[in-house]
C-alpha cells in the first residue's frame, strides 16, 4: 500500500468516527511523521476538545492521553509558523514535565525551543536529558549542533561525524537526517577556519554541502550556504542565483537566501521581484523572535518593501514598512534614512526632521567603519529644511554633503536652487540686502557648476532667476555682475542658438554683448533683463529631448520677457515698446502647444494678451479656470481684466471666488480695494488696502502703491484727523520697500520724501527731493513738456520747505522763488495754486529767519492772495509782522487778527494769536473782549495737544497779570481748576495744577492722563510728556522726564533740585 492510500484510507476513517480521541491521536502523529505541521496541529487541537468533552462526561482525567496529544501538538507547534506558537508549546511541555520529569518527547520539545531561542546551554542540558531517558540519533545531532551554534565546532564536528555513522543508509526515511547533519558539518568546517582559501578548498565544506544535497534534494538550507559559496568565492553569479531561488522556493525561512536574491533583484531594479521575496519572509513568520529570545529580530524585508514603495511613490505604505523594521531593529541606520525620505516625500517634513536626526546620532554612536558613505542622510535633512523654508541651515547642510562629494549635480543644484529661493523669501520678507548677498553667493555656485554640467536645464533655469533677482531689486541693479554673466552665458555654446526669438524680441548675442553697464542703476537695468532674457533661451536648448521640460522652459522665458517689456516700458524705453510683450505672448502659446492642459500657462496667456487682444485673454484666462477653478490667482487676474474691462459686477464675483478660495492672497484683497475706490468707496477701499498690506510680502509693489496712496488721501481729505508720525510708519514701510524694487516710478518717490517730510526726517526729504527735480529737470530739458514742468516746480517747492525744516533758509528761500518762477506760467488751476502757497509761505518763513522781514511780509501778502485770505496764513503775517517790530506793523498784525475772526470766528488760532499779542502788548480791552471766547475754546474737542497746552498756558498767565477782585492767587487757581473740571482727561489741566499747589494727587493724575494720551492711544509728544514727569517732584519721574525728552532741560532740572 503506498503512502498515499494510506493517507486516504485515515481520513475516510476520521470521517467516519469524528469524535474517536485514538483516531484523531493517530491521525495526528502521522500528520508530524508527514511533517505536515498545520494538519497536525489542527487535528491535535480537535483531539483535545473530544477529551475534554469525555472528561466531563465520564469523571476521568484520562491523563496518559491527554499528554500524548499534547506532545503531538507541542511537537507541530514548535515548527508550525515558528516561533510564533512556541510560547504555547513551551507551557504544554513543561505541564507535562511536571507530572513525568524524565518524558523524553517533552524535553526534546523544550530544547529545540531553546535552541531556536539561541539560549545553547540550556538546550544543550535538555536535549541530553533526553538521550539519557531515550538514546536517539536525531536527538544527538541538534545536541551536537547545539554545541557547534555556542561555538565549540570541533567537538560539534566529532559528535556530528559520529552520528553520521550510525545513521542506516539503507533506511530511506533518514536521508533528510543525513541530509540536515551533513549540512551541519559542511557550516562547522567553514567556521571551523575562515580564511579565504580554506573556505574556496571544495574538498572541506563545499564537498559536505554537495554531499547534503546528494542525500537529500530538496534540503533548502545547502541550497543557501552554495549560493554563498559561489557568491562569494566562486564567482559563480548565475549558479549563486539559482541556488538562492531553490533554496527560497523549498523553504520561507531561508531568510539569507531571500535576502541575497532581494539585494540581487534591487541592483537589476526589479522591484515587483524584489516585492514577492520580501512578502513572503514577512508572511513566514519568523522576523521577530519570541519572546524571551537571545535573537536579534530580521528587519531587512521590511526595508525592502519601504524601498520598493519609495519607488513606486507609494509614500504611506514606505512609512509603515520602515517603521516596522524599526521597531524589530531601532538601530537600523537606513531604515531610518528611508523613513526619512518617506516622511519627506509625503509632505511630513517635521517628521522627517526627526528620522533624519536620529539617524545622525546613529551615525556618530557607530562610525564610518560600519555605516560607510552617510552623505545622503545629510543631503535629505538639508532638503526638508529647505521645504521648510530654513534656508540658511539647508544651504549650510549642502555644503557640507559638497565637501564629502564634491561635484555631486543632485547636491550642487538643490544648493543653488535654495540659494535663488533664500533670495526671493528675503525679498518677501523685505530683506533686500541679504537677497543680495544670496545672488552673489548662487553666482559663484553656478560658475562652478558651469564647468562640469554645463548641458543641465536647471542650472539656466536658476541663472535665469539669479538675473530676475536684479531686475525685482531695481535699487541694486548697478551691482549686477554683467561680466561675470558674459562670462557664463558664451561658455562652450554657440552664440548663435541666442537667435532665437530675435526676429521678435531684437535680442541676440551680439545685441547683448554690447551692452554696457554703470553705477547708475538705471543704465543697468536693461543688461539684467538680457542676461535673464539669454539664460532663459539657453536653458530652452538644454532640454530637446524632454517635452514637459521645455513646455516650463518656454513658460520660464514668457515670464521674463513680460517683466523686461514692464520694466524697461516703465523705465522710459520708447523705441520698440511691445518687442518683448509680442515675444512673452509668443513664448506662453509654444509652452501650450506642448502642455495644453496647464492651467498656469494659459492664466499666463491671459494676462499677456489683456492688453493687446482681450477676447484672447478672456479665452485663456477661462480656459485656466477650466482646467483647475481652485486657482485663486487666476480668479483675480479674471477679475482685474473685468475692472479694466468696465464690468463691476463681474469683477466683484471673480473676486470674491478669489478669496473664497485662498483668504490668504493679497492680490484678491488689492482688487477688491480698486473696485471699490473705483466706485466712491473711499473708506472700504483703504481697508481693503490696509488688510491686503498686512499679508501681502514685500514684493507686492501693486499692494504697496494702493495701501500708501490711500492712507496719505483719507490724511490730507480728513483735516481733523491729526496726522502723527505713527499713523506714517506703515505707509512709509510701503513707499521705502517701493523705492527699493522700482526705480522708474518718480510719482511715489515724491510722496515718499513727503512722508519722511512728515514724520521728522527733512533731511533724508531733501535728499530724495533733490534727487527728484534733478531728474525732472532732465527730462524737461528732453521733452518740454507743461506737465513735466509742473511737477518740477512743485518738487521746487518741496524742496524748499524741506530746507526749511532743517534750518537751511538761504537754499530754501532760493529753491521757493525757482518754483514760483516756474509756475507763474502754468495755469494748471489747484496744481498751481498749492505749489505757489506752499512755495510763498516756505519762502517768507525763510525770509524771516534770515531777517528780510520786508521780503518775508511780501511773500506772505502773495500766500493771503494765492489762499484768498486763509486764516493760517494770516496769522503767520501777522507773527512776521509782530516780529518786525515797529508799532504800525503790530497794530496791522492786529487788525488782521480781529478781521480774520469777524470772517472765521471758530478759527482757534487766531483767539489764541489774538490773546498772546494782547498779553504782550498789554491790551487790556482787546484782552477783557477774547477772555470769554479763550475760556469757550476749552470746551471744544477739536483742539489739538499743542492748541490744548497754548491755551491753559494763555488763560493762566491771563489770570496772573490781571486778576480780579478774588486775587491773583485766588484768580490762577480757579482758571486751572476750571481746567481740570472741563477737561479731567487732559495732562495741562493738572499739571498747571501741580506747579500751584503741594498736594500728591495732581502730579500723579497728570502723569496718568499723560501716559493715556500718549501714542498709541493719543498723540501726546514726547517733550510734553516729559515735562509732564518733571513736574511731579519725585526722583524717578524726574529720570523718566529725562529719558523721554533728554534735550529738554526741564527734567534735568527737576533732577538737580532734588539731589
Amino acid at each position: 500500500m503506498t503512502a498515499e492510500d494510506r493517507l486516504i484510507l485515515m481520513t475516510d476513517g476520521i470521517e467516519d468516527s469524528p469524535a474517536s480521541v485514538l483516531a484523531l491521536r493517530i491521525m495526528a502523529e502521522y500528520y508530524l511523521y508527514l511533517e505536515e505541521y498545520e494538519s497536525a496541529v489542527e487535528t491535535a487541537r480537535k483531539a483535545q476538545r473530544e477529551l475534554a468533552i469525555s472528561s466531563r462526561a465520564s469523571g476521568l482525567s484520562f491523563t496518559n492521553m491527554l499528554d500524548a496529544v499534547s506532545i503531538s501538538l507541542g511537537t507541530a507547534m514548535i515548527h508550525y509558523q515558528a516561533p510564533r506558537h512556541h510560547p504555547e508549546a513551551t507551557s504544554l511541555f513543561e505541564g507535562i514535565l511536571a507530572r513525568r520529569e524524565s518524558n523524553s518527547a517533552a524535553l526534546i520539545g523544550i530544547g529545540l525551543i531553546l535552541e531556536e531561542r539561541g539560549e545553547l546551554e540550556d538546550a544543550i542540558s535538555f536535549l541530553e536529558r533526553a538521550l539519557q531517558q531515550t538514546p536517539s540519533t536525531r536527538v544527538k545531532a541538534e545536541a551536537a549542533w547545539c554545541k557547534a551554534l555556542s561555538g565549540d565546532y570541533e567537538t560539534g564536528v566529532s559528535e556530528l561525524e559520529e552520528c553520521l555513522s550510525q545513521l542506516d543508509t539503507a533506511d530511506s526515511g533518514t536521508k533528510t537526517l543525513k541530509a540536515q547533519i551533513l549540512y551541519r558539518i559542511g557550516m562547522c568546517l567553514w567556521n571551523l577556519d575562515t580564511s579565504k582559501s580554506s573556505r574556496k578548498d571544495r574538498e572541506r565544506a563545499y564537498a559536505r554541502f554537495i554531499s547534503s544535497l546528494q542525500a537529500d534534494m530538496n534540503y533548502a538550507p545547502a541550497y543557501t550556504s552554495l549560493g554563498i559559496y559561489y557568491t562569494d568565492y566562486a564567482r559563480d553569479k548565475a549558479r549563486a542565483r539559482k541556488c538562492f531561488q531553490k533554496a527560497f522556493e523549498l523553504s520561507s525561512s531561508e531568510v539569507v537566501a531571500a535576502e541575497r536574491l532581494a539585494q540581487s533583484f534591487a541592483k537589476t531594479r526589479e522591484w515587483d521581484l524584489v516585492e514577492v521575496v520580501a512578502q513572503r519572509v514577512v508572511e513566514s513568520g519568523r522576523l521577530r523572535p519570541p519572546p524571551g529570545s537571545k535573537k536579534q529580530g530580521i528587519s531587512w524585508p521590511f526595508a525592502a518593501l519601504g524601498v520598493v514603495q519609495l519607488n513606486i511613490q507609494d509614500y504611506s505604505k514606505s512609512v509603515v514598512s520602515f517603521q516596522s523594521a524599526l521597531r524589530i531593529s531601532p538601530k537600523d541606520y537606513y531604515s531610518w534614512v528611508g523613513l526619512g525620505e518617506s516622511y519627506h516625500n509625503s509632505g511630513r517634513y517635521i517628521a522627517a526632521t526627526r528620522a533624519f536626526e536620529q539617524a545622525q546620532k546613529l551615525e556618530a554612536e557607530l562610525g564610518p567603519e560600519v555605516l560607510g558613505d552617510t552623505w545622503f542622510s545629510k543631503y535629505m535633512l538639508a532638503n526638508v529644511e529647505r521645504e521648510l523654508g530654513e534656508f540658511g541651515a539647508a544651504i549650510a547642510g549642502y555644503k557640507e554633503v559638497l565637501a564629502l562629494r564634491k561635484r555631486e549635480y543632485g547636491v550642487s543644484i538643490a544648493s543653488l536652487q535654495t540659494l535663488i529661493e533664500a533670495a526671493w523669501q528675503d525679498i518677501e520678507l523685505g530683506f533686500f540686502g541679504r537677497a543680495i548677498d544670496n545672488v552673489q553667493e548662487a553666482l559663484r555656485t553656478a560658475e562652478d557648476l558651469v564647468t562640469w554640467r554645463k548641458e543641465a536645464f536647471n542650472l539656466w533655469k536658476s541663472i535665469g532667476d539669479l538675473c530676475s533677482v536684479y531686475i525685482y531689486l531695481q535699487s541694486y541693479s548697478a551691482q549686477f555682475p554683467f561680466q561675470s554673466l558674459v562670462e557664463l552665458l558664451k561658455f562652450d555654446f554657440d552664440l548663435e542658438a541666442y537667435g532665437l526669438l530675435a526676429d521678435v524680441d531684437h535680442l541676440d548675442w551680439a545685441a547683448f554683448a554690447s551692452s554696457t553697464v554703470s553705477d547708475n542703476p538705471d543704465a543697468s537695468l536693461g543688461p539684467c533683463c538680457h542676461a535673464a532674457i539669454l539664460a532663459q533661451k539657453r536653458a530652452i536648448s538644454c532640454c530637446v529631448d524632454d517635452a514637459h521640460a521645455r513646455a516650463v522652459a518656454w513658460y520660464n522665458l514668457g515670464w521674463t520677457e513680460h517683466r523686461a517689456h514692464i520694466c524697461l516700458i516703465a523705465g522710459g524705453n520708447k523705441d520698440n515698446p511691445m518687442i518683448y510683450l509680442k515675444s512673452s505672448i509668443q513664448c506662453f502659446k509654444r509652452a501650450i502647444e506642448l502642455e495644453s492642459g496647464n492651467s498656469e500657462f494659459w492664466n499666463s496667456l491671459g494676462i499677456v494678451t489683456s492688453q493687446l487682444n482681450p477676447k484672447v485673454a478672456q479665452h485663456a484666462f477661462v480656459r485656466s479656470l477650466f482646467i483647475n477653478d481652485k486657482n485663486a490667482r487666476t480668479w483675480t487676474n479674471l477679475g482685474v481684466f473685468y475692472l479694466v474691462e468696465g464690468d463691476t459686477q463681474l469683477a466683484s464675483d471673480a473676486f470674491t471666488r478669489a478669496q473664497s478660495i485662498d483668504p490668504e492672497h493679497a492680490l484678491a484683497w488689492l482688487g477688491q480695494g480698486l473696485l471699490a475706490a473705483q466706485l466712491g468707496e473711499s473708506s472700504e477701499a483703504r481697508n481693503l488696502f490696509a488688510h491686503g498690506f498686512e499679508i501681502a510680502s514685500a514684493s507686492a509693489t501693486q499692494i504697496q502703491r494702493s495701501y500708501a496712496c490711500s492712507v496719505l488721501d483719507h490724511l490730507l481729505v480728513s483735516p481733523g484727523i491729526p496726522s502723527s508720525a505713527t499713523d506714517l510708519l506703515r505707509p512709509a514701510l510701503a513707499l521705502r520697500q517701493l523705492s527699493k524694487q522700482s526705480l522708474a516710478d518718480l510719482p511715489f518717490e515724491h510722496i515718499d520724501a513727503l512722508v519722511r517730510e512728515r514724520m521728522g526726517n527733512p533731511a533724508e526729504a531733501s535728499e530724495k527731493l533733490s534727487t527728484i527735480c534733478s531728474t525732472l529737470e532732465a527730462e524737461y530739458e528732453t521733452s518740454e513738456s507743461v506737465e513735466t514742468l509742473s511737477r518740477f516746480a512743485n518738487a521746487k517747492a518741496d524742496l524748499s520747505r524741506s530746507l526749511l525744516a532743517e534750518g537751511k533758509f538761504e537754499s530754501a528761500a532760493e529753491n521757493a522763488e525757482t518754483a514760483l518762477d516756474l509756475s507763474v506760467d502754468d495755469d494748471s488751476s489747484n496744481m498751481r495754486k498749492r505749489t505757489r502757497l506752499s512755495a510763498q509761505i516756505s519762502g517768507g518763513l525763510s525770509y524771516h529767519h534770515l531777517g528780510l522781514f520786508d521780503r518775508s511780509t511780501e511773500a506772505f501778502k502773495g500766500a493771503l492772495e494765492e489762499s484768498q485770505e486763509n486764516p493760517d496764513i494770516v496769522c503767520l503775517l501777522s507773527q512776521v509782522l509782530w516780529a518786525k517790530g515797529g508799532e504800525a506793523e503790530r497794530n496791522i498784525a492786529s487788525q488782521q487778527l480781529f478781521n480774520c475772526i469777524e470772517k472765521h470766528p471758530s478759527h482757534a488760532h487766531t483767539m489764541l494769536l489774538l490773546g498772546t499779542i494782547s498779553v504782550l502788548h498789554d491790551d487790556q480791552d482787546t484782552i477783557q473782549a477774547v477772555s470769554d471766547d479763550l475760556r469757550g475754546l476749552r470746551t471744544r474737542d477739536d483742539l489739538t495737544h499743542q492748541q490744548q497746552k497754548q491755551l491753559a498756558q494763555l488763560l493762566s498767565a491771563i489770570a496772573i497779570l490781571y486778576p480780579d477782585e478774588k486775587g491773583q492767587t485766588l484768580a490762577r487757581m480757579s482758571e486751572v481748576t476750571t481746567a481740570v473740571m472741563l477737561g479731567p482727561s487732559h495732562p495741562y489741566g493738572w499739571s498747571q495744577l501741580s506747579g500751584i499747589t503741594d498736594e500728591p494727587c495732581p502730579p500723579e493724575m497728570a502723569i496718568l492722563t499723560a501716559i493715556r494720551e500718549a501714542p498709541p492711544k493719543g498723540a501726546l509728544n514726547a517733550e510734553d510728556l516729559s515735562e509732564v514727569y518733571a513736574q511731579s517732584h519725585r526722583g524717578e519721574d524726574a529720570q523718566r522726564s529725562i529719558m523721554f525728552a533728554p534735550w529738554k532741560p526741564s527734567g534735568w532740572y527737576a533732577l538737580s533740585q532734588l539731589s
